[in-house]
């Protein structure tokens, strides 16, 4: 999906000639599942952080375009609205000093991204959904201009008859509202976590992503409000759901899941050829191998945690987990020891011996990430143990089981003690001090009221110093 493509509007011919080269390339693929042609290097880790371009009053500012231009970086790059960039990490293994490699390639990236947005007039901002935004400044005025954001809204707003995107979310201000496109979207920034797998550990490690979706989704969480409404504590989650709803009769596009996987990653593949309509049928000239329509299909389905079909620098196709629930900010170094917890609960997992669904059903793991995406640290979910599947509170999950989990992981992956150390003990004290991005911000309205220009600024003067989110002030 961050392919440009070459025009906006569709036909006949490009549906047609669109499905049948997907059709083969997916009989392709599933080959390449069933002989294990995949690369077995694996073990490696990306991100990608969604960004804010904001003006001296902490508003939006449009002007990604001229931003890039100036920058000229190739792992920067635009987002649906034209006040949001993207940063992209280089792939890096999973041992040694993994996350200060991390961290120092991100901190580097993003200064150079503040120093062009200095010289611009403006300044940027890692936050899940700006406090700031309005309902109004989310229109087809402010979106980039890539054509295929124009196309992608036009197409979900054929499948929906033209009827206006609604918006529900409940909360202690409860939110509903219609938008006319799908700018609602660009409202919610992320910070990916990429897993590139060995194969023999795909199906383990995708299940085991999606198992600790709820405790990541908890300890990360950074939107609470939208358009002055206090909402969930991952307000994202709920917003995104709705911003690209193609209607009643269809799939949601975005979502947890319908199921684990079971035999192999194809599963999900396989799904996406037959239960989901073409959204953007942009036919490519490449050959089949390439798999340029599977990705390109796979791209507009937004599961919060998404296979991928990448290519490893000797163009040997590898496959790689996208981890979509933590939410941009509230600092890098936060940000890196978010990707620290998942990768060391990823492996702690698969290292543990359970079977395939840990021991936790796909229902109850979908209805864990939804409770904590709604009340963050404060949520309880139902989590196995040694007499069954139990109500935990997520904080004392975290701290008594997760955070060791964690640490088995990351230490079998060959990361150096001090490095899990500098790392988990950021989530071990959110989690001790119930404070991350979220309840930070709630602490804050709370004590100075609800205006949010100066919350934006208070937010990005303490983000600008990198200390982590539990010790900031309110």
């Amino acid at each position: 999906m961050g392919d440009e493509i070459e025009k906006r509007y569709f036909g006949a011919d490009d549906f047609r000639n669109f499905r049948e080269r997907l059709e083969t390339e997916t009989a392709l693929l599933q080959g390449v599942f069933r002989d294990n042609e995949f690369s077995q290097r694996g073990e490696v880790a990306g991100f990608e952080l969604e960004a804010w371009l904001i003006d001296e009053a902490g508003d939006p500012l449009p002007v990604n375009e001229a931003f890039l231009e100036h920058l000229n970086n190739p792992l920067v790059v635009p987002e649906l609205a034209a006040f949001n960039v993207e940063l992209n990490g280089s792939p890096s293994r999973i041992t040694g000093r993994l996350f200060s490699r991390l961290h120092d390639e991100l901190a580097s990236n993003w200064n150079a991204c503040c120093r062009t947005a200095s010289e611009l007039g403006c300044s940027m901002l890692a936050i899940g959904i700006l406090p700031t935004v309005q309902q109004e400044m989310l229109c087809a005025q402010n979106m980039s201009a890539q054509v295929r954001y124009r196309s992608l809204n036009d197409r979900v707003l054929a499948l929906r008859d033209g009827q206006p995107l609604g918006i529900k979310i409940d909360g202690d201000e409860p939110l509903q509202t219609t938008h006319a496109d799908v700018m609602l979207e660009a409202a919610a920034t992320s910070f990916q976590i990429h897993l590139q797998c060995r194969p023999e550990n795909a199906v383990r490690d995708f299940n085991a992503s999606m198992i600790i979706s709820a405790p990541m989704v908890a300890v990360s969480a950074n939107s609470p409000y939208l358009f002055g409404h206090s909402l969930w504590d991952e307000t994202r989650i709920p917003l995104f759901e709705q911003a690209v709803d193609v209607g009643p009769n269809l799939l949601s596009r975005v979502g947890f899941g319908q199921d684990y996987a079971h035999e192999s990653l194809f599963e999900i593949f396989e799904q996406n050829r037959k239960d989901y309509r073409l959204l953007l049928p942009a036919v490519q000239t490449s050959p089949a191998h390439e798999f340029r329509h599977v990705r390109f299909h796979n791209g507009t389905l937004w599961r919060w945690n998404r296979p991928l079909i990448g290519f490893d620098f000797d163009g040997q196709p590898h496959l790689r987990i996208e981890h979509r629930v933590v939410a941009a900010g509230p600092t890098l170094r936060d940000s890196i020891a978010n990707s620290a917890f998942y990768f060391g609960l990823v492996r702690g997992l698969t290292l543990s011996g359970a079977s395939g669904d840990y021991g936790l059903p796909f229902e109850q793991a979908r209805a864990n990430f939804y409770r904590c995406a709604r009340e963050g640290l404060n949520a309880t979910v139902r989590w196995p143990g040694r007499k069954g599947v139990q109500e935990r509170s997520i904080r004392a999950l975290i701290v008594d089981d997760l955070l060791p989990l964690a640490r088995n992981g990351l230490q079998a992956s060959n990361i150096p003690d001090a490095e899990i150390d500098e790392y988990l003990e950021i989530i071990a004290a959110r989690a001790d001090s119930s404070q991350n991005g979220a309840t930070w911000q709630r602490r804050w309205v709370a004590r100075h009221g609800t205006d949010m220009r100066a919350l934006v600024k208070a937010y990005q003067a303490l983000q600008q110093d990198d200390v982590p989110v539990h010790q900031w002030s309110v």
